[in-house]
């Protein structure tokens, strides 16, 4: 019975966090930018509260408790745009041009998927670690094996998502604009940011403008990946 709970409470707390990302996604249509990004994020929620209850990760309550953070910057930023709101840097791009008809599907998604990676989840490292009262660096095999579950996603969204086989075309548009981004690298980008945050803990300014930053410079790639490429 103990160990079952173990597992059970913190599967909980993410369908919890499952729940919330279907009653958002309800709210919009499925051409939606923001929809479409939702949807995305939600099989990855599902997969990680399933790994959760199936004991595939080591510390299931810090997993939970990461899950949770991480949920809750993208809800915030759905939430204060919603609401009139300008939003993080980051997430611009995606509410901007959410209705784009020259956008294609898995621009959007990847555009999401950017934004949080790149910005979102150091952040909610950074979040968790203050939380459990340990280092970011004690959360690394959560952090990893979240990771692994993106990537594989990743994959099956480029599958999924792809508008057609001219694609196979070195040449066509989209093809070069998506190879030149890289969920791996974001990964790794986001990690080495969750540690400059934390070293950056005790000078508030310095965390503050470094956040700054770091929300501007993904808010770039996002608009980059978001590019028209069709009307």
């Amino acid at each position: 019975m103990v160990q079952t709970e173990r597992f059970s409470a913190p599967a909980r707390r993410v369908d919890a966090v499952a729940q919330r990302l279907r009653e958002l996604g309800a709210r919009w249509p499925a051409s939606d930018g923001v929809g479409v990004f939702n949807r995305v994020y939600l099989a990855v929620t599902v997969a990680v509260g399933r790994d959760i209850a199936q004991g595939r990760f080591a510390d299931p309550r810090a997993a939970a408790a990461l899950d949770v953070r991480f949920a809750e910057r993208y809800v915030r930023a759905v939430e204060l745009v919603e609401s009139g709101g300008a939003g993080p840097a980051c997430w611009r791009p995606l509410f901007q041009y959410r209705r784009h008809p020259g956008v294609q599907p898995l621009q959007f998604a990847l555009a999401g998927i950017n934004a949080h990676i790149g910005h979102d989840l150091a952040h909610a490292l950074v979040d968790t670690a203050r939380s459990l009262a340990c280092d970011p660096l004690e959360l690394e095999d959560e952090f990893d094996r979240v990771g692994e579950l993106l990537v594989a996603l990743e994959e099956r969204i480029r599958e999924d998502l792809m508008p057609g086989p001219d694609l196979l075309q070195v040449a066509d548009p989209l093809t070069h604009l998506l190879g030149s981004w890289s969920l791996d690298r974001a990964r790794d980008g986001a990690w080495s940011s969750a540690r400059a945050l934390w070293a950056l803990r005790e000078f508030p300014g310095l965390a503050d403008e470094f956040g700054q930053r770091l929300d501007a410079g993904v808010g770039l790639v996002g608009r980059m990946l978001l590019t028209p490429l069709s009307r």
